[in-house]
């Protein structure tokens, strides 16, 4: 009998939400702290213990015994301290309070997190602060019940030491900006615009047993070894397809917990390869739609458990098997509910929204490094360029519609028609004519127009998606404040629209590509056109901290000079890590795992060829004696390599420098990794499978 619930009741149900506050809160500091929060006004302090102590109220009705401040360090997860509620009285007996003070401020150790040389060793302190854009929630594990308080992280100094300050920095800065150009508009009943972001999630489960049984898997999230088992996802026949018993209980669980997070997970489904899967939630307010993948990754990783399944989030756990990216769905909405991204049924009599996409449109080329590294990691260095992927060449698709209204403004100067979808006539009189959308999908296209938003599908799936809103906030406002400077000083405002709109996408077409982006040719076009191919991430970390980069987050407040710098630091850092503890994994596989059971393997076979002569002297043994022969080659070649990369990775290991030592570890370190795999992999083929050390990738991707 399934499970009955009323999920209209259960959704929210853990959150401090809008209608938890209105109920228990006193009318007028719910609307102190509503104007806080929609029109990004100061927090009045003096509402704090109130506001704190229903909190703690509704917390603790709901069984919680501890608070906690949660962040969102430069790790990329989250972070936090538990503190109870519980006050000791004179009595031997106890309180439980929680003050306002206590709500605000929290001082977590802020050396002891990545922070790029912001702060010594000796120099600890570091403080939190509530956000209260984003609404509290209640988290039930082992632990209890706790009270998770949303909050941003800096330095005893200021500086920005966590994922979340700079978003909202950039979320005030395309908020001011774009209200500017609205008001010219005439549009002043526009108070604030947010931007609307959607990330969609994919992942892989694997059998827990299995995974325990790979330490590549434990250490690194990522299988270091693996020759592809006979059947792979050639037959497309995982994608859409009917989902496994197994796997509907972990959705169906995730759902549950998810929805009572208030996170609103709409679509589930099998993703293209074996064991891969996604969800998708619908919009939320950028900060509120960064903190909730934050849990949704999290609740993954718990939920799986619960179903003896691991959840890997790595961007290319498999090697020659579809890697995970994680979609970026971006939008420009007002508070008066207008999608500025809406184009309406003529979009080339659209001004306002002609102009709005020609900047972001200039912004994206203008900026294109810096959002190249706002999807950079480790892992997706594996990813981005395979047919899987987008390429690592930014550019923008905008379908056919928008593509020849462009045109049309670039020929002429401006935009007569539209082209319209029309009806499709499927040919079976018993279903229905679909309408169609005036334009086709691109799944090459790393930044695409889909109707009325931008998918920026280069995100790598274990990231943070604060920093790629962060980037693309801060860059479109840089362009919509230079935009209403020079409108505020036109004469004649439509004729000054039409005139920068032409410009501007004059000068920035060469971004707008509606090809293949998987096509060889297309790298060759994109050299021609001057846009930059920037193939890892060690090569796109200096996009930090270029003249133009420290402009265009120091004009907007985003991130000074000083935080770039130490993101560049992080960066380096962060890189050469994972690089490291991946070549250190595969030393230890290799000499602890695969070569005694080679030796165990040849050993047999040697024996096997003994026996089989002594018994029968003119017996034809060629065939164990070739095996044999491939398999001491192999572990010869798998020996030498093993002791190469144990020589560069100490090596690069021993490197000063950040930016040196992280390019040491891509350009040495990251190559005689592969070196060291191609013996292994080749031997899995032909060792028999139960002296094999390690689950296959037949083993991980189809028995679950």
């Amino acid at each position: 009998m399934a499970e009955k619930f009323s999920l209209t009741e259960l959704f929210g149900s853990k959150v401090f939400n809008d209608s938890t506050m209105k109920e228990r809160l006193p009318k007028k500091v719910y609307a102190e702290l509503k104007k806080t929060i929609e029109n990004g006004e100061d927090l009045n302090p003096e509402i704090a213990d109130v506001v704190a102590n229903a909190m703690k109220d509704w917390a603790i009705e709901n069984g919680a015994t501890h608070y906690t401040h949660w962040f969102q360090p430069m790790t990329g997860i989250t972070a936090e301290k538990h503190d109870s509620f519980i006050n000791p009285t004179k009595d031997g007996g106890i309180l439980m309070e929680f003050s306002g003070k206590e709500l605000i401020k929290g001082e977590p150790d802020a050396s002891s997190f990545p922070n790029g040389g912001i702060r010594a060793t000796f120099e600890a302190r570091g403080y939190t602060a509530w956000d209260c854009t984003s609404p509290a929630f209640l988290r039930e594990d082992a632990a209890g019940v706790t009270l998770c308080i949303p909050t941003a992280f800096c330095s005893y100094t200021g500086e920005a030491l966590d994922k979340k300050t700079p978003l909202l920095r950039s979320m005030e800065a395309i908020s001011k900006e774009a209200t500017r150009v609205l008001h010219l508009f005439g549009h002043d009943e526009v108070k604030n615009v947010s931007t609307s972001v959607g990330p969609e999630q994919e992942y892989f489960l694997v059998d827990k047993d299995k995974y325990l049984k790979r330490e590549d898997l434990i250490f690194t999230g990522r299988t270091l070894f693996g020759a592809m088992p006979p059947k792979g996802q050639e037959l497309d026949d995982h994608y859409f397809g009917s989902i496994k018993e197994r796997i509907a209980s972990f959705m169906k669980e995730l759902n549950i917990e998810l929805w009572k997070l208030g996170v609103t997970a709409k679509t589930q489904h099998n993703e293209v390869a074996p064991a891969q899967h996604e969800l998708a939630p619908i919009y939320a307010t950028a900060n509120i739609a960064v903190d909730h993948n934050q849990l949704v990754m999290e609740t993954m990783k718990k939920v799986a458990k619960r179903h003896d399944l691991e959840c890997l989030l790595h961007e290319k756990p498999f090697a020659g098997v579809n890697g995970s990216g994680k979609h970026n769905n971006w939008s420009m909405v007002t508070n008066t509910g207008k999608n500025l991204l809406e184009p309406g049924k003529t979009p080339h009599e659209n001004a306002q929204f002609l102009l709005i996409l020609s900047a972001i449109i200039k912004a994206v080329d203008v900026h294109s490094d810096l959002l190249r590294l706002s999807a950079a990691n480790p892992g997706n260095d594996h990813r981005l360029g395979a047919n899987e992927a987008p390429p690592a060449i930014i550019s923008i698709f905008l379908g056919e519609q928008l593509e020849d209204i462009v045109n049309q403004i670039i020929a002429t100067g401006s935009a007569t028609t539209s082209k319209q979808g029309g009806k499709l006539d499927i040919g079976v009189h018993t279903l229905p004519n679909l309408q169609k959308d005036a334009t086709d999908r691109n799944r090459t296209s790393p930044f695409a127009f889909t109707g009325n938003k931008f998918e920026f599908r280069m995100v790598a799936s274990s990231m943070s998606v604060a920093g790629a809103n962060t980037v693309l906030n801060t860059i479109v406002a840089d362009v919509l404040s230079e935009i209403a400077d020079e409108l505020e000083k036109a004469t004649d405002f439509n004729a000054a629209v039409q005139e920068l709109i032409k410009k501007t996408l004059t000068d920035h077409q060469r971004v707008i590509f509606n090809g293949n982006g998987y096509s060889d040719e297309w790298v060759v076009e994109a050299e021609k056109r001057g846009l930059p191919n920037i193939k890892s991430m060690v090569e796109a970390v200096p996009a930090l901290t270029t003249d133009k980069a420290i402009k265009v987050f120091g004009k907007h407040n985003v991130l000074s000079k000083v935080e770039l710098e130490s993101r560049e630091e992080i960066h380096y850092e962060a890189y050469a890590k994972a690089i490291n503890i991946e070549a250190r994994t595969m030393i230890e596989m290799v000499n602890k795992k695969y070569i005694p059971a080679i030796i165990k393997f040849t050993s047999n076979l040697a024996a096997s060829i003994n026996a089989v002569k002594a018994a029968v002297p003119t017996a034809d043994v060629s065939v164990q004696a070739d095996l044999l022969t491939k398999a001491s080659e192999l572990l010869v070649a798998a020996k030498t390599a093993v002791v190469k990369l144990e020589e560069i990775t100490d090596k690069a290991a021993a490197i000063e420098s950040p930016e040196e030592q992280a390019k040491a570890y891509r350009n040495t370190v990251f190559s005689a990794m592969a070196e060291l795999r191609a013996p292994i992999d080749a031997l899995e083929l032909i060792v028999d499978k139960e002296v094999w050390p390690v689950p296959t990738y037949g083993d991980l991707l189809f028995e679950v």
